[in-house]
């Protein structure tokens, strides 16, 4: 056995209440000037936030939207100058986070994330921006968060169908970490002990949205998934997604959650060892229909037509997936991509 894994240089504080530990957090980087981020929706959050931080909160920047877009960053980026920032806290889902990597990306500002989601951008160097309806990613360091606070108090708020889809948004990372051409040992645990984290308290979660014991397994889950994705290389389900979102504003959790069964039936077939830890982590002998019957189960959509996408975007879609190669474990060639968004469009597998 041979591999390579490299850990990123990140710290994780993790538990109920952990956001008390904000001023301490910030204290120990050093930072003085925080300028605090979250979407319009979690202005109250941010607010919260900033009166923890007291002085050392040097403003709020309260316009994050969905798939980063490039004016989005460019006002944020703008803020944080004009604030005299000396860093950044990113307070709600991927949206911030995403656009707390914006401003990294070109200034170097250290970024302190507080995840109130499960998509686990916090886990990851990638960075995404959308201009003119392409979405462009990348990894730099530069972007990954010095430190996240992950506190499930604060995901009690996030309504079940929101939390289920962005849960499996999640599993969708520990997927294809799994099959990833740089996977390893260490990242193959994290990724089945998350998916079983997940697929465990999702639906307790659905059931009860206040139930802090799978609030908290769901969020210390969607910390592992997170964390194989940015330990490995991204295959063909984060390539469609982005392409989804970035040119047809779908929007990011649902897209995952609908599309990973199918994905998984394509590439699953290829990656033996991947499809083994799953079923391990799911108790199940097909993975890509225990994952199609439990979101069904849950209250998802389950097809591309219902989020908006019609027969006439597959053009489009199979010219981006196809214009730069990325590692996959079976040739993704325009015959099956058609075939896979047809099935995905539909609702039905094979």
């Amino acid at each position: 056995m041979t591999f390579t894994y490299e850990a990123l240089p990140m710290r994780v504080v993790f538990g109920p209440a952990s956001l008390r530990q904000l001023p301490a957090e910030a204290d120990r980087l050093g930072l003085r000037r925080l300028l605090v981020l979250s979407t319009p929706g979690q202005r109250a959050l941010a607010e919260h936030a900033a009166t923890l931080l007291g002085d050392a909160c040097a403003g709020l920047f309260t316009e994050a939207r969905m798939h980063v877009p490039v004016e989005v960053a460019e006002a944020a980026r703008a803020a944080a100058h004009e604030a005299c920032a000396d860093g950044c806290l990113a307070i709600g889902g991927g949206s911030t986070v995403g656009l707390g990597k914006a401003i990294a990306l070109t200034s170097g500002l250290p970024v302190i994330s507080v995840p109130t989601t499960y998509a686990g951008s916090e886990m990851t160097p990638v960075w995404g921006l959308t201009e003119n309806g392409r979405k462009r990613t990348g990894r730099d360091r530069a972007c990954l968060p010095r430190s996240v606070v992950y506190d499930p108090e604060l995901t009690v708020g996030l309504p079940a169908d929101v939390s289920v889809t962005s849960g499996f948004n999640a599993i969708a990372h520990a997927v294809e970490a799994l099959y990833a051409p740089d996977t390893s040992p260490i990242v193959s645990l994290m990724a089945e002990e998350g998916v079983r984290s997940l697929a465990a308290s999702l639906p307790a979660i659905a059931a009860d949205p206040g139930d802090m014991a799978a609030r908290t397994d769901a969020l210390r889950g969607a910390w592992l998934c997170g964390a194989c994705l940015g330990a490995t290389t991204m295959s063909l389900h984060h390539k469609l997604c982005h392409i989804l979102g970035g040119t047809f504003d779908l929007p990011h959790a649902v897209t995952h959650t609908v599309l990973l069964p199918y994905v998984a039936a394509f590439n699953l077939p290829a990656a033996p060892a991947a499809e083994q830890a799953l079923n391990r982590a799911l108790a199940t002998d097909d993975v890509p229909k225990h994952l199609a019957h439990a979101s069904a189960e849950l209250g998802t959509p389950h097809s591309l037509a219902e989020l908006g996408l019609a027969e006439r975007d597959f053009g489009e879609i199979i010219a981006q997936a196809q214009a730069q190669p990325y590692a996959n474990p079976r040739p993704v060639t325009a015959q099956a991509l058609l075939f896979l968004l047809t099935q995905a469009l539909k609702g039905t597998l094979a």
